[in-house]
């Protein structure tokens, strides 16, 4: 009877779990049919199979967008402001974690009142300020922004890593004459790489899709990024849907790819921190 009640179960739950893929997946495979269609079909037939496979659509975005050097001015943009998020952001937590000083709690609460700070409150102090010194129109004019506002959450999670490492792996590598920063590179740093990794794929995969900030203080179409070469596709009297699809879906595949390489080390690195914290 047991038995045939956990059968029941497990069922249910694997009946669940294949209804939140369906869920999941359905808008995806739509934008991959639309993208493969033309306008005209897209409006008689939104939900239908195409009739013709149109790959030219990706070849046409690609070209109208600049989707090439969109990707690389992203690229750029958020590898460099990751390295500068995480070895920022993991020297301040290893100072809040490990060391001891009597500022360390209140320092750790001034980085957290960061997490609460929209963007919208510092969008136009920091555009006169970066007019004033010509920082516009450049990539570090979103890079340093994107450095700061990653800051508070790669110090909340590391944190809690940094305070969990056993005192006496510390204790032992002072008496064998390492300094702090000895101790910082060669232990904590390798005993919070599950740490460092969520923090950077979070950090990354959010930069990747920041819009706001690119879009106001970059005006070259040549140095934007690629959520901003999506707008290109919409225009006050006509939209390419087929074209912004398409366009759409080369964006989402750095995305598609780093979740489906490293989910699980994105749950298990969650996990610890929230054990660890």
């Amino acid at each position: 009877m047991v038995t045939k009640k956990y059968s029941v179960a497990r069922t249910l739950i694997y009946v669940f779990l294949v209804f939140l893929v369906v869920i999941y997946l359905a808008p995806l495979l739509w934008c991959v049919l639309v993208s493969l269609k033309d306008n005209t079909e897209l409006i008689d037939n939104p939900f239908g199979w195409p009739e013709k496979l149109r790959f030219v659509n990706f070849v046409e975005a690609w070209k109208k967008a600049y989707l090439g050097k969109a990707l690389l001015n992203s690229l750029i943009a958020c590898t460099t402001s990751l390295i500068g998020t995480l070895f920022l952001g993991a020297m301040s937590a290893f100072a809040i974690g490990r060391m001891k000083w009597k500022l360390s709690k209140l320092t750790l609460t001034y980085f957290m009142v960061g997490m609460m700070i929209p963007v919208h409150c510092v969008l136009i102090p920091l555009f006169v300020h970066f007019s004033k010194i010509g920082l516009t129109d450049s990539l570090p004019s979103i890079i340093l922004p994107y450095i700061v506002f990653g800051m508070p959450i790669t110090i909340y999670i590391l944190t809690g890593f940094f305070r969990s490492m056993p005192n006496e792996l510390f204790e032992a590598a002072s008496i064998d004459g390492c300094n702090i920063y000895r101790c910082f590179f060669t232990i904590a740093l390798p005993l919070a790489q599950t740490g460092l990794f969520v923090t950077g794929l979070m950090t990354f995969v959010g930069n990747w899709n920041e819009l706001l900030l690119a879009m106001v203080f970059i005006s070259d179409k040549l140095k934007k990024t690629i959520p901003v070469t999506l707008s290109y596709f919409v225009g006050p009297y006509k939209t390419n849907y087929v074209q912004m699809f398409a366009a759409i879906l080369i964006a989402i595949i750095p995305n598609i790819i780093v979740y489906s390489c490293f989910s699980n080390k994105i749950v298990d690195g969650l996990t610890q921190g929230a054990v660890k914290g």
